[in-house]
């Protein structure tokens, strides 16, 4: 792998910024405490604000009724579908209003965060449930509510794996991959059996090794295959995915899931684009520091090459 030289420059910074929030680094290590423990957020974080101009839009699922947080800019281009991060098991829809405004004011995109159902309440496979109905409501309605036709999906860590998840679930249950102009996989879950550097990832932050098993307890209950391509999708048929852009740090315990995902993306002759940032830890991008301000522009511009490659495609 060839490093990028914009990447590669951002090493010594992000040591720095590493060392500005070392503080917080252990604190995602609560594999030990309650889920509602686990639901109060990182001690000294402040929760990100609910903006005014955001929308809530509660749809009508198969059996419930979920929201979806909205940000729609004056002329958009597409509809960036958000699923969050938080293993399955934490965060939410409205834990990210300023980014998803930012998507939406950058990119011309309706931003789109899915309020999915949280295991261990709603564990496999209602959170691909949900994300499913989502994507599939987007697709049914796009066209009336904002006159647009595309779709990129995207989210971060557990979120990321739900945008595998759904894109194949938008090829193979829905039979829309035309409308599907792009994924967004950053620092993703793809493989719930453990990669090698998964398994060596103990004295690693936020998710340590013995935090990602306690996530992965509450989201499968049963017996499940952790191999099944239903729920790890790096051992699914990736061919016909769209455009993605991989992104993750060399610090991250899910730092093998995006090498080998992006590795299967193109032998199934997908367009893929992988971003490693040198020292970059899990949950980069939404935390402060140089690399994310890049990571988030580059995601930016991924998004926004998506509406020109589907437009030019017409």
């Amino acid at each position: 792998m060839i490093a990028d030289p914009e990447l590669e420059s951002l090493r010594m910074v992000t040591q720095t910024d590493n060392e500005a929030i070392g503080h917080l680094l252990g604190a995602g290590n609560f594999s030990d405490g309650s889920v509602a423990d686990a639901r109060k957020g990182l001690p000294g974080v402040a929760p990100q604000p609910i903006l005014e101009n955001g929308v809530t839009r509660q749809i009508q699922i198969p059996g419930a009724e979920i929201e979806l947080r909205m940000f729609v800019p004056p002329n958009p281009r597409g509809v960036y579908l958000h699923l969050h991060g938080g293993g399955w098991v934490i965060g939410s829809a409205f834990d990210r209003d300023p980014k998803l405004e930012a998507v939406a004011l950058n990119t011309d995109s309706v931003a789109i965060s899915v309020e999915y159902r949280l295991a261990p309440e709603f564990p496999y496979p209602t959170a691909l449930d949900d994300c499913e109905a989502a994507a599939q409501w987007v697709l049914d309605n796009s066209e009336e509510e904002w006159g647009v036709r595309w779709l990129v999906i995207g989210g971060e860590s557990a979120g990321g794996h739900l945008t595998a998840t759904t894109a194949l679930r938008v090829r193979d249950r829905l039979g829309m991959l035309d409308r599907l102009a792009g994924l967004n996989l950053v620092y993703g879950v793809f493989d719930l059996s453990m990669t090698p550097s998964q398994l060596l990832g103990e004295d690693l932050p936020l998710i340590p090794t013995k935090t990602l098993r306690w996530f992965y307890s509450h989201f499968l209950q049963g017996d499940e295959d952790p191999k099944d391509p239903r729920i790890s999708p790096l051992y699914a048929d990736l061919r016909g995915l769209p455009p993605s852009l991989v992104t993750v740090g060399t610090k991250d315990p899910l730092l093998d899931d995006s090498l080998f995902m992006a590795a299967r993306l193109r032998s199934a002759d997908c367009d893929v684009t992988l971003d490693v940032y040198p020292e970059a830890i899990h949950g980069f991008t939404v935390l402060p520091g140089a690399a994310a301000q890049v990571a988030n522009r580059r995601a930016h511009n991924f998004i926004t090459s998506c509406w020109d490659r589907s437009e030019q495609a017409l």
